[in-house]
């Protein structure tokens, strides 16, 4: 896969889903080996070369197949390790009714208390099928299961936990939060599939099971979970379809297209983002069209097309000027200034507009938010250092240590500062750059 770092190999994904360890697994192998006539040594060192990069031979692959009971055709047809059960997800087979949209949430809640994955699992002609599906699929409502009455007053206190949740985010960061998010959905998709409630009452269990699901994805990322982070939106993709959100469901494909394009995937967000646009309520506010187009922009931007990327970026900047004071959507309360001027500085640092870009890029983290601060110093810390300014470079990225140290945990700004961190290698006999690379190391790895 390549542009994707496997932070958790996929084998090893297989094994504990199964409770073997590395020496079972081998000793199970040799065992079907024999059986089929296959001789192999594999020991515990085999498979942990296996689960570091290494390619099994065809033999291996093949009594490994027979193990895990994947048909021969499949290892044919698919690379190693593509071929290893761990792709499944559910949200991507399950009906575009309310009952499939019940299933994919009850599987999150049932399985998606660790990310086993450290890899994205949705990619390629899935993750098109997936947003090809939303754009086609109708809002359908069944009829409630027997079960307690929802009241309002339930669901009320439920939203206000939510926006309590998203604020303390924006706060501490997601790793800190992710658990409350996770019982937050557990009790929405509780009450959706046991409960009674009204169909008013329907449409906002559902438009609360989409904000939740995509505000665990979201942490999920923050706290570098990535393939947990995509299946938490397909469930609040498909949960917004259910509710007949769209706008909503535009947002979080957008938002799919970061990872995707973070594993180098970038030609993939570009069909994610166009066909969020695409399919977007014609009633959406020049604000909600500004954030799409800005994620155009920097899907683009990643993508190499610079050209179309500031075309689209002067039409966010444009839709963003154009806005009145009509009412925020509840998903984009967070969406300012400071975002626009973020991706206006990658986009531009990315051309080559060095000035520009710092300059933008600085008034980003001076107005956001202190996890967005953290994770927007190591791109200034870049601008800086591509302008030949080292000193403001490792003032910028040892500001997003020190939140790191003190306020802020983040996997995902503490993977950015050590992206900067080897930047620095040129300058590596300079004191202060010393200094700051011990204190990066100094950091908890789960910062």
């Amino acid at each position: 896969m390549p542009g994707e770092s496997l932070a958790v190999h996929p084998l090893t994904c297989v094994r504990q889903s199964r409770g073997w360890g590395k020496a079972e697994l081998a000793r199970l192998m040799q065992s079907r080996g024999k059986a089929l006539d296959i001789p192999l040594a594999t020991n515990r060192t085999t498979v942990w070369k296996w689960e570091q990069g290494q390619e099994p031979d065809a033999d291996a692959q093949r009594v490994l197949a027979d193990l895990l009971r994947v048909p021969h055709e499949q290892i044919q047809s698919k690379a190693w390790p593509r071929w290893l059960p761990v792709w499944e997800v559910t949200g991507l087979t399950a009906p575009w009714t309310e009952v499939g949209t019940v299933e994919a949430l009850a599987d999150l809640v049932g399985s998606g208390r660790m990310d086993r994955r450290g890899f994205l699992t949705i990619t390629g002609a899935a993750l098109t099928g997936l947003a090809a599906s939303w754009a086609e699929a109708p809002s359908a409502f069944a009829t409630a299961l027997d079960g307690d009455r929802v009241t309002d007053k339930m669901v009320s206190t439920i939203e206000q936990r939510i926006s309590t949740l998203r604020t303390l985010d924006d706060q501490l960061g997601g790793a800190r939060l992710l658990e409350q998010a996770r019982g937050d959905l557990a009790l929405i998709t509780g009450l959706l599939s046991a409960g009674r409630y009204t169909d008013k009452i329907r449409i906002r269990l559902y438009g609360l099971a989409a904000r939740v699901s995509h505000l665990t994805g979201w942490m999920a990322y923050d706290t570098g979970l990535r393939s947990a982070g995509q299946q938490y939106y397909v469930g609040a993709l498909r949960s917004a379809r259910t509710a007949g959100d769209n706008a909503f469901g535009a947002f979080v494909l957008a938002e799919m297209g970061v990872h995707v394009s973070e594993a180098g995937r970038t030609a993939e967000r570009v069909d994610l983002i166009s066909t969020a646009i695409g399919n977007a309520p014609r009633t959406l506010s020049p604000y909600a069209r500004s954030f799409l187009y800005l994620h155009k922009a920097e899907a683009l931007s990643r993508d190499g097309d610079h050209q179309r990327a500031g075309m689209a970026l002067n039409r966010a900047v444009s839709l963003w000027e154009r806005q009145t004071g009509e009412e925020t959507p509840d998903w984009l309360d967070w969406f300012g200034e400071a975002q626009l001027k973020s991706t206006e500085g990658k986009v531009l640092l990315r051309s080559g507009q060095v000035e520009r870009a710092t300059s933008s890029l600085e008034m980003s983290v001076r107005n956001a938010a202190p996890r967005d601060k953290a994770v927007r110093s190591s791109r200034l810390a870049e601008a800086r250092l591509a302008g030949n300014d080292l000193d403001g470079a490792l003032d910028a990225a040892s500001y997003g240590a020190e939140l790191l140290e003190d306020k802020v945990s983040s996997v995902r700004a503490l993977d950015r500062l050590k992206e900067f961190a080897q930047r620095l290698e040129p300058h590596k006999s300079v004191p202060a750059v010393r200094e700051f690379r011990e204190r990066l190391q100094a950091l908890p790895v789960a910062a």
